[in-house]
């Protein structure tokens, strides 16, 4: 059994012959238009689609419905790597517990605080995704004691002050009490990503004798966190593993899994592709690698096949992907990402592949990525409110699906980006980046003019100096 992951009849939805049939695409794309996670059938049915005409109203509607759930926002976030040590062995990894070319560290309290010192305080960032490998010394008492010590910093900054407001976790899986405790200290959103869900293929990259080895304890780790009460959890697989079709029907059978259960879908989806790192020679021989055409079309079809969900790209990719991602419906993306352990307070701007897991594709700081998304008219939200004012779970799940989670945070996206400007930014990203907020000011006074005066004033309060206002 491969627990809710039906792997024979995936492998033949996709050996099925179906002719392309536009009253049926359009039936499907009204679907999504509507805010209804697709069935594993029709997913196969869009993965399937190679006329040129129908895949350009396919990528429309994508378009179409990322702006009726979360209008023209960006998240933007950092990765914050804690240790490289690593009791796995995954094939594909540069941290796996045999690479002993990797420079091996773990990071003390002291330290991680400066980190966050940095990324608070000096680049701006709100939000963070801690990464751990699996290893008794980063245990869940070293997790806890890390997200803590995150919390605690406060810096000045130009006019303000710096802190991280959110910090998601990327960790190991856990059983429910460790998860409990995750939830006690504060998390966001739990990432776990299966990797891959075809069994043959994870059973191989994770060798046998590992932890990670065993395939159900992984897969029901989203189950466990929903138990311990968390209730935002984020799905992923690393694309390049196993056939791409397989693994995108396979996110969904999680998403509707989640669902069924819990009435609570993954908060977010992440898109992690194969990339090269230090002594791993497995990626260079690697059979299902993704050209980037095939990784733009399964972005696309996971935005309209769940399309509640915040879509994930990272700095793995090359700028242009992250452009052109963004575009077919991705949500959120990370900037000035530094991945080596201790990078950020040390100050490393080039890419040191002896302590990173792999290698980067857009190096991009995070004031030039914030204009580069203005220019093409997206607002960099830097919202947290939702999380500390209750709306997550099943609550979040209502609220997206119907279009309402949209009102609030179109009004803290503008709120968050205008402390930032005056905090952070560069005068050239400053004064592109308030020409968009005249605009959405504007859109806000015609959609909303009963808000409109309380974001007024919330707005001037931000140029005195007051900080960390949300509706």
């Amino acid at each position: 059994m491969d627990g809710f992951i039906p792997t024979e009849k995936i492998e033949d939805l996709l050996a099925r012959e179906e002719k392309e049939d536009a009253f049926r695409l359009r039936d499907i794309l009204q679907k999504a238009l509507a805010i209804e996670t697709l069935s594993p059938e029709e997913v196969a049915y869009l993965v399937k689609i190679r006329s040129p005409e129908l895949w350009e109203e396919v990528e429309r509607t994508a378009l179409e419905v990322k702006k009726r759930v979360y209008d023209n926002r960006i998240v933007t976030f950092a990765p914050l790597y804690l240790a490289n040590l690593c009791v796995n062995n995954c094939l594909y990894c540069g941290f796996r517990r045999d690479n002993h070319l990797m420079r091996r560290m773990v990071l003390d309290l002291d330290r991680v605080v400066e980190e966050t010192k940095v990324l608070c305080g000096e680049i701006g960032h709100k939000r963070l995704i801690v990464v751990y490998g699996e290893h008794p010394q980063t245990g869940i008492d070293y997790i806890c004691s890390t997200i803590e010590s995150i919390y605690s910093v406060r810096v000045p900054t130009r006019r303000g002050y710096g802190s991280i407001r959110r910090v998601n976790v990327n960790a190991p899986p856990m059983d429910v009490d460790e998860l409990r405790r995750l939830k006690e200290v504060g998390i966001g959103t739990y990432q776990v990503f299966q990797e891959t869900y075809h069994r043959p293929t994870y059973e191989q990259v994770h060798p046998n004798g590992t932890r990670k080895h065993d395939y159900l304890w992984r897969l029901y780790v989203m189950h466990r966190a929903m138990e311990a009460g968390i209730d935002d959890v984020g799905l992923g697989v690393l694309f390049g593993l196993y056939d791409w079709r397989f693994e995108v029907i396979a996110l969904v059978y999680h998403a509707l899994e989640l669902e069924r259960e819990f009435n609570i879908g993954p908060h977010t989806i992440s898109f992690p592709r194969l990339e090269p790192a230090i002594n791993t020679p497995y990626v260079q021989e690697a059979r299902y690698k993704v050209s980037d055409g095939d990784f733009l079309r399964l972005i696309t079809i996971l935005r309209l096949a769940v399309p509640y969900t915040g879509l994930i790209i990272t700095a793995r990719e090359p700028a242009w992907i992250r452009d052109r991602a963004i575009q077919l419906g991705i949500t959120q993306t990370d900037a000035d990402t530094r991945i080596g352990i201790g990078a950020y307070s040390d100050r490393i701007t080039e890419q040191e592949l002896d302590r990173q897991q792999f290698q980067l594709g857009d190096t991009r700081g995070l004031d030039e990525l914030i204009r580069d998304l203005a220019d093409m008219g997206y607002i960099t939200s830097f919202c947290t409110a939702g999380y500390r004012c209750g709306r997550t779970g099943e609550t979040i799940m209502h609220l997206l699906k119907s279009g309402e989670e949209g009102k609030f945070c179109k009004l803290n996206a503008i709120l968050t980006f205008k402390e930032w400007l005056e905090d952070f930014a560069s005068e050239e990203t400053k004064r592109v980046g308030e020409r968009l907020i005249e605009r959405e000011m504007e859109e806000v006074k015609s959609r909303f003019p009963e808000l409109y005066p309380a974001l007024q004033r919330y707005y001037q309060e931000l140029e005195v100096g007051k900080r960390d206002l949300y509706f």
